[in-house]
């Protein structure tokens, strides 16, 4: 299903915007629509466009993708802001997910299924931050994703807290299982020990 561009509805830059179909996008329009921004997600149909990221955000995925890949056994790998297809008019875009070694296809792959992914991270932004706390989380346990982590900065100092979640199979809802201030230290889906300390951040 391709879009057609509202015609006469144009920035002064000459950006035309898509019109949206009427049952909204899928996820093929997500791969296929010409000239969508980078790191654009689908949730529910509709097309979400990334704001500039902060330096927080920028950062901790840094430090987190480092601890992960430090550790990461052969049959997993560590993937950055990578399409996860949910269903037909989802695919979100974690910031950082552990999926299966072998469903990594090669350089020009675009996107992992739902069964391939087992951790899934969300490191919140302020525009993020209401579908990084309910709409992704609930969507992930929903597909499977055995693991989920949710990432901010907190106090007067704005230092970092990983929140780690854990799938309960049989309500298919995340149950937190850990949150951690200075040092991240867990046993799934592999052995991860990762200083998230806010001194840690401040070195990258």
């Amino acid at each position: 299903m391709t879009a057609e561009p509202i015609a006469g509805h144009e920035s002064e830059r000459g950006c035309r915007w898509p019109v949206p179909p009427q049952d909204g996008y899928t996820v093929d329009d997500l791969f296929t629509l010409p000239d969508l921004p980078p790191h654009t997600e689908l949730i529910d149909g509709s097309l979400v466009f990334v704001s500039p990221q902060r330096d927080f955000h920028s950062t901790m995925i840094d430090l987190l993708m480092t601890g992960l890949r430090r550790t990461v056994p052969e049959h997993l790998k560590v993937r950055r802001e990578m399409t996860v297809v949910l269903d037909r008019r989802n695919g979100p875009e974690p910031d950082i997910s552990v999926v299966r070694a072998d469903s990594v296809t090669g350089l020009e792959q675009t996107r992992f299924a739902a069964a391939d992914v087992l951790l899934a991270v969300e490191v919140v932004s302020p525009d993020s931050e209401a579908r990084d706390h309910d709409t992704k989380p609930h969507k992930y346990a929903a597909a499977g994703i055995p693991h989920f982590w949710l990432v901010e900065s907190a106090g007067s100092d704005r230092h970092p807290v990983v929140r780690v979640y854990e799938l309960d199979p049989v309500s298919k809802t995340y149950a937190v299982t850990g949150i951690h201030h200075d040092q991240l230290k867990i046993g799934v889906p592999y052995d991860i020990d990762i200083d998230v300390s806010l001194e840690a951040l401040r070195k990258l």
